[in-house]
C-alpha cells in the first residue's frame, strides 16, 4: 500500500507546485558554476522507501507579490529540490570583476591596502598605481598680505666691475599691501668704491684712464620702489622640513652720492723720507639712481627668511664739477698756484671747496696744490653716460 500513497501524493501535489510557479517571478536557470556540485547520492544503508517517504519542511518564500491559494495538502519537497535550490543563490551571484584601472601593487613592497575602493582618491585616482601622477596645488604656508618685512643685505659686491669695484652693506623695509605686491624702501653704502685693477694699471703705466663719466663711483645710494612676488612653491630638506620660496622682482628711483678718483695711491719723498700717501677722491655731487633686480626669498618659519637677490643700480653720470669747482674755478687756481699767490682773493664759485686744494699735509707732507692740475683734466672734457651697477646681495629678513 506505500507504493500507490506515494503515487496518490505526487499527483495531488502536480496541480499545486503548477499555481506556485505561475504566482512567483519567473527566474533564470541557475548556471552551474565552478563550486557546483552534484547532490549526493542516497545512503545504501537506508531502505527506498524510507527515502522517498521522510521529507524535510517545504522552504516558505521570504516575500511574494501575491498570497498563493490554500491547497489540500502541502507540496512534497524531495532532497534533490533542497540541493538545486541551496546551488540557486551561489549561481546567481554575479562574479567579482577588477576594476580597469586597479592599482598595480609592486611584488617588492608590501601595500597598505588591497581593497581597491579604499585606494582611490576623492576623484577616483587610485594611490598605488605607478601609472596615475597625482597633481597637489596647495595654499602658501604663511600668508605675506599685511605683513612688513626688514631685510639686511651685509653683503653687495659688484660682479661687473670693468672700470669700478664696490663693497657695500644695505637695509630695505618692504610692506606687502597683498600677497604678490608689495612697497619697498632701501638705502645702501659701499664701504669700499674704488678704481677696478684694469683701470688703475692704466694710469700707472701709460699715464691714461676711463673717461669720468664710465668710471664715476657710488658711495651711498636711496630709493623707493615696488616689489612683486610672481612664483612661489615649496621644498623639503631633511626629510622632515618644508620651506616656502618666492621669486620676487624689485624696481624703485631714488638718488645716489658719487665721487671720482684724482689721484691714486702714490709715494712722496721729501728730504730724503719717503712717505705713502693714499689715494685721493673728489665729490663729484648727487647722481639720479634707479634700482631694478630679482631673485630668490627662502622663508624658514613664519618669521624669518634668507634672500638671494642680484640688483642693478643705474645712475647718470656727468663729470662737470670736482668738489664743487667748474673748469673756470680750476682755471683761475692753477694760475694763482703757478704764481705762488694765496687763493684768498680769487673769484670762484660758490660751491667750490677750495681747502680741498690748498695747503700740505702734515702727515705725508703732501702739497695738496698739486691736484688742481688733475681735477682740471677730470672736467676739462666733460662727459656723460649711464653706468650699471650690477651687485649681488646676499642677506636675510625678519617679518613681523
Amino acid at each position: 500500500m506505500r507504493p500507490f500513497r506515494s503515487i496518490a501524493l505526487l499527483v495531488a501535489a502536480v496541480p499545486a507546485l503548477a499555481f506556485a510557479q505561475g504566482a512567483s517571478p519567473a527566474q533564470p536557470p541557475a548556471a552551474p558554476g565552478p563550486d557546483a556540485t552534484a547532490p549526493a547520492p542516497p545512503s545504501p544503508a537506508e531502505p527506498p522507501e524510507r527515502q522517498r517517504t521522510e521529507r524535510d519542511a517545504p522552504a516558505v518564500p521570504q516575500s511574494q507579490p501575491e498570497a498563493a491559494p490554500a491547497t489540500p495538502s502541502a507540496p512534497a519537497v524531495t532532497e534533490e529540490d533542497d540541493a538545486d535550490r541551496a546551488q540557486a543563490p551561489e549561481a546567481q551571484a554575479p562574479a567579482a570583476t577588477q576594476p580597469t584601472d586597479a592599482p598595480v601593487l609592486d611584488t617588492h613592497e608590501a601595500p597598505r591596502t588591497t581593497d581597491a575602493q579604499q585606494q582611490r582618491l576623492v576623484n577616483g585616482a587610485p594611490l598605488y598605481n605607478p601609472n596615475v601622477n597625482v597633481h597637489i596645488v596647495q595654499k602658501k604656508r604663511f600668508a605675506d598680505e599685511g605683513k612688513h618685512e626688514l631685510v639686511l643685505y651685509p653683503a653687495a659686491v659688484q660682479v661687473n666691475g670693468k672700470f669700478t669695484n664696490h663693497v657695500g652693506t644695505a637695509l630695505s623695509y618692504v610692506y606687502h599691501l597683498q600677497e604678490n605686491f608689495a612697497l619697498q624702501v632701501g638705502g645702501q653704502y659701499n664701504w669700499y668704491s674704488d678704481e677696478s685693477d684694469f683701470n688703475l694699471e692704466l694710469i700707472d703705466k701709460v699715464r691714461e684712464q676711463a673717461q669720468a663719466a664710465s668710471s664715476l663711483l657710488l658711495q651711498w645710494g636711496a630709493h623707493a620702489g615696488v616689489e612683486v612676488t610672481p612664483l612661489y612653491g615649496k621644498f623639503a630638506f631633511f626629510n622632515n622640513s618644508l620651506a616656502q620660496f618666492s621669486v620676487v622682482l624689485s624696481g624703485g628711483a631714488g638718488i645716489g652720492k658719487t665721487r671720482h678718483l684724482i689721484r691714486p695711491e702714490v709715494a712722496n719723498e721729501v728730504d730724503g723720507q719717503t712717505y705713502q700717501v693714499p689715494a685721493r677722491f673728489g665729490d663729484t655731487g648727487n647722481k639720479f639712481l634707479g634700482e631694478v633686480g630679482g631673485g630668490f626669498r627662502v622663508q624658514f618659519g613664519e618669521h624669518y627668511a634668507l634672500r638671494l637677490e642680484v640688483r642693478d643700480l643705474i645712475y647718470t653720470a656727468r663729470v662737470d664739477r670736482v668738489d664743487g669747482c667748474n673748469l673756470a674755478d680750476f682755471e683761475a687756481l692753477e694760475a694763482a698756484r703757478a704764481a705762488n699767490q694765496p687763493f684768498d682773493g680769487l673769484n670762484l664759485s660758490g660751491g667750490c671747496k677750495v681747502s680741498k686744494f690748498d695747503g700740505v699735509d702734515p702727515k705725508t707732507k703732501k702739497n695738496y696744490r698739486e691736484d688742481i692740475i688733475l681735477g682740471r683734466d677730470l672736467v676739462a672734457e666733460p662727459s656723460s653716460d649711464v653706468l650699471n651697477n650690477v651687485s649681488f646681495y646676499a642677506g636675510f629678513s625678519v617679518l613681523f
